[in-house]
């Protein structure tokens, strides 16, 4: 193992123990990623045999992001695609960048029960789709020795951080058997030209053939990429082909027009090093259109196109404002090298800041609450124009607005105006911490993603905006303190959905109907919106109003005044009157899943309640009383059915689970409730609400006996 302090030492071996697992593996290439301690989002730190090019679009991505490699991380199990569908199937947003033919891997890195990253590997298309056990151990095996290799980095006082920019391995391959003089004859001897590429497609060899067809010479030609140095091959299309080849290592071909009037056919044939190019003249079809000759202005790469049809489709995702400012962190600012981010948004006549990246607070603050009347202010000019602003240094942006004071300390900055509909919502800027030469390419792409950040922002917005009116009055609905009892102890926890507006219906409360009688309930009213929040504070101002009779009067009154009320939605509900001087507990259920009971130094039983129909659907439905032990130290909770149902999922399994997981339960009562939801409140998709509810009896103090005690009736 290298020294303490030898930081290339450590990164050479993981360098190696990546190409032990590509080549182990079977794998035509692979990459690291590693999760920095500081901020869920991997960074990619190494990748063999792929183009750096490729890879610019997924340098960073969110820990949370529907990923093959973040699913591995997050989750710790192996991902696999054995083929094109299914990986369109499993990743349809990353599917619409890469339509290529291949197979792919993914394995966690964890050390210390702690996650550290993942291990990505690709295979050609045409291998078979099934993943074998063996194959499944070796990769298990790989993603297993780089954890045991960053532990020792730690070990060694030199743990591994993120690089910047990933480090593109060469491949090292055994020396050729003939003298190169004697290959270069070889090639020239063929009919048509001949070209190698390296993987990161410049021109590294060449026959004299080849330069008279593409009508260029050598010098001009080495160590340039074809569709940069030749004008007519600047064609997306083109690049594809080249892509695809790399990606799937199956050979390709197209047929290019070098002007005037010659027809090239260029046959790709593509290995773990790079790639050979047949050349040949070709006749068209004459049935095909010909197609017109390029005009000066060079068409976007298709690097370019993937890179927006990437972020397109990721802000289809994006929820709220966060969302879209996480997504235009991790996908714009490495893809264009930027290393600062202020987006501000519009709000009562002025810029106001709603999120950024490598700034400080105190920088960033100069930037909030611009008015809008401030000439001087680049993003004003820019959304007034509705043209992007670009200044590649500081004397630039000095000729440009002289009276702008330059004290963030950044080089460049690409001010890019958010307007949707013709209407402004706000500013995106990038900046850089040296000078940047804005070429005209990537300004046109930066243009085309402003229009895209802004329809994502203006209906984040409007979300944010739904989604603060439902959680307000949600959480006024919601009791803010529970009462307290002598001789009962509770603890309640609440998740709302994590889809729609993230607010629903389920609620809980606790009664004090006398010293040592109360009634807790807990219900779920259908939906997640604001009815379903407006309905349940229905419910619970029916429940307030009629506790203290019995508990099946509780629910058929309030069943009624639902039925009368008839908002097309329905709540199921459980209603449970503690007496705690009589240790008795009396339940009725309307359509809620069942309640669990833990006696004293018992195990936990599922309490089976007769169920009567969801409250709001018939008004002549009965609720049969239910009487229950309620002896000191018992626990009882009250759950909603987001805590045990999800999809795939055996309900009866998993209330039992649930019992086994309250037997177990930690003595503390409010450590207990967080963890009976700490699974869920991890889970980046929670379909349901979840509300749940522990109840203990306690000893109470000596007093007189209780007048409520028993069963009201």
């Amino acid at each position: 193992m290298p020294a303490a302090g030898d930081a290339a030492g450590w990164d050479a071996h993981l360098d190696e123990a990546l190409t032990s697992a590509v080549e182990q593996c079977g794998a035509s290439s692979g990459a690291v990623y590693l999760l920095s301690a500081d901020e869920d989002v991997l960074h990619l730190a190494v990748v063999r045999s792929l183009p750096a090019e490729f890879i610019a679009p997924w340098t960073r991505i969110a820990l949370t992001a529907p990923t093959p490699v973040g699913d591995a991380s997050r989750e710790g199990r192996l991902v696999w695609s054995g083929s094109q569908q299914d990986f369109a199937r499993m990743y349809p947003r990353i599917a619409v960048t890469m339509p290529y033919h291949f197979a792919l891997a993914a394995a966690p890195i964890r050390s210390d029960g702690r996650r550290r990253g993942a291990l990505l590997l690709l295979w050609p298309g045409n291998r078979p789709p099934e993943l074998a056990r063996a194959e499944q151990d070796r990769i298990a095996t790989s993603g297993r020795r780089i954890a045991v290799l960053l532990a020792d980095a730690d070990a060694a006082g030199h743990p591994f951080t993120p690089p910047s920019r990933p480090r593109v391995l060469p491949v090292q391959l055994p020396a050729a058997k003939l003298p190169e003089t004697a290959a270069s004859a070889f090639a020239q001897r063929l009919p048509g030209g001949s070209c190698a590429l390296d993987l990161n497609g410049r021109i590294t060899f060449l026959t004299q053939s080849a330069c008279d067809l593409l009508d260029a010479g050598r010098d001009q030609l080495l160590g340039t990429i074809p569709w940069q140095a030749l004008p007519w091959l600047d064609n997306p299309v083109y690049e594809d082909r080249y892509r695809a080849a790399i990606i799937s290592r199956e050979p390709m071909a197209f047929t290019a027009l070098r002007p005037p009037d010659l027809w090239l056919d260029f046959r790709l044939y593509p290995s773990a090093d790079g790639t050979s190019v047949r050349i040949t003249p070709t006749d068209p079809d004459p049935a095909a259109p010909v197609p017109v000759r390029p005009e000066p202005t060079p068409v976007s790469r298709a690097g370019q196109l993937y890179q927006i049809m990437h972020l397109a489709a990721a802000l289809t995702e994006a929820v709220t404002v966060d969302d879209v400012i996480a997504l235009v962190a991790e996908q714009i600012m490495p893809a264009f090298d930027a290393q600062g981010l202020a987006m501000l948004s519009i709000e009562e006549g002025r810029f106001q800041v709603a999120g950024y990246r490598g700034y400080t607070p105190e920088e960033i603050e100069r930037f909030n609450k611009i008015p809008l009347d401030d000439r001087t202010a680049p993003m004003l000019r820019a959304l007034i124009t509705a043209v992007p602003d670009f200044f590649g240094d500081p004397g630039e942006l000095a000729r440009a607005h002289p009276e702008v004071p330059q004290v963030t300390g950044k080089q460049a900055w690409a001010v890019l105006p958010l307007i949707t509909s013709g209407r402004p919502v706000g500013c995106c800027l990038l900046s850089y911490d040296q000078p940047h030469r804005f070429a005209a390419d990537e300004r046109t792409v930066l243009t085309s993603l402003a229009g895209l950040i802004a329809q994502a922002l203006d209906r984040a917005r409007l979300y944010d905006t739904k989604s603060r009116l439902a959680h307000g009055l949600q959480q006024a609905l919601l009791p803010h303190v529970l009462p307290t009892l002598d001789g009962l102890r509770v603890a309640a926890r609440y998740l709302p959905a994590t889809r729609g507006l993230d607010v629903g219906g389920d609620f809980y409360d606790l009664i004090r109907l006398g010293p040592a009688t109360a009634a807790a309930v807990i219900g779920d009213v259908q939906g997640h919106n604001v009815a379903a929040a407006a309905l349940m504070g229905q419910v619970r101002t029916a429940v307030h109003a009629t506790a203290g009779a019995a508990p099946d009067q509780v629910l058929l009154r309030t069943n009624r005044l639902l039925c009368d009320l008839d908002p097309d939605l329905f709540s199921t509900c459980l209603y449970a009157h503690l007496d705690l001087a009589g240790h008795r507990a009396y339940l009725v259920s309307a359509g809620h899943p069942p309640p669990l009971l833990r006696p004293p130094g018992g195990r936990t039983r599922i309490l089976d309640l007769p169920p009567g129909l969801p409250l709001g659907i018939d008004t002549a439905t009965a609720y049969p009383i239910t009487e229950v032990p309620f002896d000191v130290g018992a626990l009882m909770l009250l759950y909603t059915d987001g805590l045990v149902e999800s999809p795939g999922t055996d309900l009866d399994q998993a209330i039992t689970d649930l019992a086994a997981q309250l037997d177990r339960a930690d003595p503390d009562l409010e450590t207990a409730a967080t963890d009976l939801v700490a699974g869920a409140w991890h889970s980046r998709q929670r379909s349901d609400d979840i509300a749940t509810f522990l109840l203990q009896a306690t000893p109470p103090p000596d007093r007189t006996p209780d007048r409520t005690r028993g069963v009201p009736g």
